[in-house]
């Protein structure tokens, strides 16, 4: 009984850890690469000692929140962590190409597919958190935290420029926050595996015998590197480009509706690795043994790499396109108006003397 009940144990902490992408260090590792890319006129105060560990730190966040029996939160956030693109042919007849920016828009649309087609999507009792075939959300996610980083921006110069030191600060805290949960999201946009309904084994049908186990997410995300003896930071940072504005078509990239169709490009793109992965496991390249298993190395190494790229060009493109928050700039020119009345006011006002100074 007691092995059957630690066995049970093992396959659900296996099926847990087997959705995360990256390891907590790897996601770290991103965050950091990501603050050493960006150019020296991105503000100091954000790539400072405290700032790299807070921002380090963050990575792991979204992850954090996965570990909770409460399902609002489950469903929530962990739709958040990828977005298996087949399902938009599969299951609604849709195409990546053209999908909308906003969030609950693109829900909406596939909530009227369910409806329409409900022999689809048949019930599943251990669909507990009421997330089957749902594609996920972390294009979504990606870009909303952009434009939470771009909003951050603009009315931090503000406050650069009119606030209180305590402002200031708390206004950078706010964007240290939201660049190191930001940086979670594009990790695992750069993990093949959250981009597929193959993600955690092959599923349907299967003409070239590749691999259904359930342990291989995990061991994309960790369990390789970690045989190999881990990443090589020195490296990565000594191949990183400075950090540049994102652009669409030749165009840089403000608007976060042109940043979605960015992040929508990219995902396709690390899409097209899900069966070269596959491939190089079948092929004993993954393996960690001797020569040809580590011939998976460069390629997995080179999509950290990657992730921390592109973190580090959204960043930089939602500072240079961050507008001054004018709506706040007004407000504090009334606070300061307002206290500088008082003060006149304070000042003019007769002083009496006491009787006994007569």
């Amino acid at each position: 009984m007691k092995r059957r009940l630690l066995l049970l144990l093992l396959t659900v902490f296996a099926a847990v850890f087997s959705l995360r992408a990256w390891d907590y260090e790897s996601h770290r590792t991103v965050n950091l690469l990501a603050l050493d890319s960006l150019p020296t006129n991105f503000p100091v105060a954000l790539r400072d000692a405290a700032a790299r560990e807070r921002v380090a730190f963050l990575a792991g966040e979204p992850d954090r929140w996965r570990n909770t029996s409460d399902r609002p939160l489950r469903h929530f956030n962990g739709l958040d962590h990828y977005f298996d693109m087949e399902y938009l042919s599969d299951y609604y007849a849709m195409s990546a190409t053209n999908l909308s920016s906003l969030r609950y828009e693109f829900a909406s649309q596939i909530a009227a597919v369910r409806a329409k087609s409900p022999e689809k999507f048949p019930a599943d009792e251990k669909d507990n958190d009421r997330t089957k075939y749902l594609p996920g959300f972390l294009p979504w996610a990606i870009v909303e935290n952009y434009a939470k980083l771009k909003s951050g921006f603009s009315y931090l110069k503000v406050f650069e420029e009119m606030g209180t030191p305590e402002e200031v600060a708390e206004a950078r805290r706010n964007l240290l926050y939201v660049m190191g949960t930001m940086g979670h999201y594009v990790g695992d946009a750069t993990q093949p595996l959250h981009t597929t309904k193959h993600f955690n084994g092959w599923v349907g049908e299967n003409p070239k015998g590749y691999g259904t186990n359930k342990t291989f997410h995990s061991w994309i995300d960790g369990g390789y590197l970690r045989k190999v003896g881990g990443l090589k930071d020195a490296e990565l940072r000594a191949k990183l480009r400075v950090a540049a504005p994102l652009a669409l078509d030749g165009v840089i990239a403000r608007d976060a509706d042109d940043v979605f169709k960015v992040v929508m490009q990219f995902l396709a793109e690390q899409h097209k690795l899900v069966e070269p992965l596959y491939q190089m496991s079948k092929d004993g390249r993954l393996s960690g043994n001797g020569e040809k298993g580590m011939e998976a190395f460069p390629v997995l190494s080179n999509q950290i790499k990657l992730a921390a790229q592109f973190l580090g060009d959204l960043w930089l493109t939602a500072y240079q396109s961050a507008p001054v928050d004018n709506f706040l700039k007004n407000q504090l020119a009334m606070r300061k108006l307002q206290a500088e009345a008082k003060d006149a006011k304070s000042e003019a006002k007769p002083k009496t003397t006491k009787k006994s100074e007569k």
